[in-house]
């Protein structure tokens, strides 16, 4: 009897919560990505298994005119990975190891598998990824598609790492694509977002697993720019970098920390190099950042918590397999009504002062709930077509807590696009994976090779096999 009460307050509590909230991000018959803001329904979602039958999909598409979506992790929050009434072809079961050589360091892989699985792979031979997001939860197919990038400051955006892939293309075609073959495709189809077919696999240039130093040092905004570029770039023994600026209301946008990972020689990496497989301390992590989510002084408290905790970081050592595999349970955030989205802007290094004054004064007048602020840095790489790296540059990533309703979202909109002014104003871009917030002209003003990438586009699929809201977003008809 009690069960069955238990189960009757449940399910009583969960349609107060629906009605509460209303929106369709909780529909279960609806498919959306991590930012939930566009939940559709779609004709079916098929898993990727083998050529043939992926083959298949296309052709059963094609049939009865329907349009293909190509699926990984689907935490890209644009709409890259879904559509109404598409087949969305879940790419996460198509994720072995095809070929691997450790003295050529290079590895060819499914395009389902993850970063993490790349790890564990060549984690026992010296071996690892040179970059990748900061977590390794991605997919390789997903992660090319966005061309991503991490915490290296010496090899730049993935694109730098790819040596081929193979791409099914819209008319049943498997292409090697490389610099060398296809060639035309290459820059297209890395940072492409799933418009011009699906990434089978991948072959990867690898990098040797090292021992790494942390040194972390205190610093304002104004200074930042001046001590990237004469104690960070200049010392070759940096291999990975990071900062963060303050959120909190005391410091807001003022203060920052930053950690180089220095390679340390004298110490060997056996010994040091299992693989961390969990996360620690999760709970209280997770407790401090609802307080930074909903209150100002929790935002101090957590920077006050913050600074002082990777400190104590100063001097310890790290793989550079556990250094790329970053922490995230915590910050994982499924609350109705709301939620966590992130917006990413780059700007020339040089700017980065000026424009971080400059989004102060835009936040503090639509008062936006940011939460965090990371920075990394990423060269000066205009290879992919869509490129984000169009100078050397500083990549503010900034999560944001946002209402999904329609009246909130459009003041979100409001917020984002007055901060989008400001990047352009100072020569910068923005990332093309999460949520369209930007104006037409905006995405035009920053990635100025928009005409190219959709020419090529209807040159590969002109019938417009592949599609998603990024490509219904920003192509402008």
């Amino acid at each position: 009897m009690k069960k069955w009460i238990a189960l009757l307050l449940l399910a009583v509590l969960c349609f107060l919560n629906y009605f509460q909230y209303d929106t369709l991000e909780q529909d279960p018959y609806l498919i959306t990505d991590y930012g939930r803001l566009r939940p559709v329904k779609v004709t079916g979602v098929a898993k990727g298994r083998e050529e043939d039958q992926l083959r298949g999909i296309l052709q059963e598409a094609r049939d009865k005119h329907l349009t293909i979506s190509i699926a990984g992790q689907r935490h890209s929050q644009g709409g890259h990975t879904y559509y109404k009434d598409s087949i969305v072809v879940d790419m996460t079961s198509y994720n072995r190891v095809l070929d691997f050589d450790q003295q050529k360091k290079k590895i060819r892989i499914q395009a389902g598998a993850t970063w993490k699985d790349v790890q564990d792979y060549v984690n026992p031979y010296g071996l690892a990824v040179k970059t990748m997001q900061s977590q390794n939860i991605f997919t390789i197919g997903g992660s090319l598609s966005v061309n991503a990038h991490g915490r290296d400051i010496r090899n730049g955006s993935l694109i730098k790492s790819v040596e081929s892939f193979r791409l099914l293309t819209a008319d049943d075609r498997i292409l090697n694509v490389s610099r060398h073959e296809n060639a035309d495709l290459f820059g297209f189809v890395i940072g492409g977002y799933g418009l011009f077919g699906i990434i089978l696999d991948v072959t990867l240039t690898l990098t040797d697993n090292e021992m790494y130093k942390l040194a972390v040092d205190n610093l304002d905004v104004a200074s930042y720019s001046r001590y990237f570029a004469e104690h960070v770039k200049t010392n070759p023994d940096i291999h990975l970098h990071i900062a963060r600026i303050s959120v909190a209301p005391e410091h807001f946008l003022t203060e920052m920390y930053a950690i180089n990972y220095v390679l340390d020689r004298s110490v060997p990496l056996k010994g040091y190099d299992q693989l961390k497989t969990q996360e620690e301390g999760v709970i209280l992590s997770k407790l401090l950042f609802n307080l930074n989510r909903t209150f100002g002084w929790g935002k101090n408290v957590l920077w006050n918590l913050q600074k002082p905790y990777f400190t104590k970081q100063q001097g310890t050592w790290i793989t550079r397999n556990n250094a790329m595999r970053s922490e995230s349970e915590f910050m994982e955030y499924r609350q109705a009504g709301s939620n966590d989205v992130l917006q990413e802007y780059f700007l020339p290094v040089q700017e980065f002062a000026g424009f971080v004054d400059d989004l102060r004064a835009v936040l503090q007048v639509e008062n936006l709930n940011l939460l965090n602020i990371t920075v990394r840095y990423v060269n000066h790489d205009e290879e992919a077509t869509l490129s984000y790296a169009t100078d050397d540059m500083f990549a503010l990533v900034c999560l944001f807590n946002v209402p999904l309703s329609k009246e909130g979202q459009d003041k979100v909109r409001t917020g984002i696009q007055a901060v989008l002014d400001r990047v352009i104003q100072h020569n910068g871009t923005y990332y093309l994976p999460y949520i369209a917030y930007p104006r037409l002209d905006q995405f035009r003003a920053a990635y100025p090779r928009y005409a190219d990438f959709f020419r090529k586009k209807e040159q590969y699929d002109p019938n417009h096999l592949f599609v998603n809201y990024f490509y219904m977003d920003y192509k402008g008809e």
